[in-house]
């Protein structure tokens, strides 16, 4: 099993577990609406093809043990309504170790990506596995924001990622 992956943890209403092949029909509509990839350029236009992109990417995380996307399954539903994990990223030439989220959108503002987040964020501190965990979001995506400074993080700095404008939060191990 990956390093940083949360598999077989949970949170008050969430399951995480390893993403599977055959999540993808069900995370497949999340690239059907617009709303899920309106503030990140570069990205594929054809949703099958910005989800297998994804998909290719979780994985080949998984086999280079540089963390990965966990499914988020609704505990009562047993739905995947998300995808949430710890990253391995290099931002500004320096490797960090990312809280990364996103929700289906019908599953939005309910508090599931702060819930998530805070799941990786206390497994990752329990674990000792960074000093720091940074957060990468795009400088138009409020509501990301949000969860960001909800979790206890503050803005560190603002950058260039993939060739988009991104605020970098952070939040130090206490």
């Amino acid at each position: 099993m990956p390093k940083y992956l949360l598999h077989n943890e949970s949170s008050e209403r969430l399951l995480f577990r390893k993403m599977k092949l055959s999540d993808f029909d069900a995370w497949l509509p999340f690239f059907h609406d617009p709303t899920s990839t309106q503030f990140w350029e570069g990205l594929p236009k054809n949703p099958v093809e910005a989800c297998q992109q994804q998909f290719d990417r979780i994985f080949e995380r998984y086999e280079n043990d540089l963390g990965g996307m966990n499914a988020l399954i609704h505990k009562e539903t047993e739905k995947l309504i998300g995808i949430c994990g710890l990253l391995v990223q290099e931002v500004d030439g320096i490797l960090e170790l990312e809280i990364g989220y996103s929700i289906m959108p019908e599953h939005r503002l309910k508090g599931f990506a702060l819930e998530a987040a805070k799941k990786c964020k206390e497994y990752a501190f329990s674990n000792n596995f960074a000093p720091s965990l940074i957060s990468i979001i795009h400088v138009d995506n409020i509501p990301s924001q949000k969860v960001a400074l909800k979790n206890g993080m503050h803005l560190d700095k603002t950058t260039t990622y993939r060739d988009n404008p991104v605020h970098i939060f952070r939040v130090n191990h206490r």
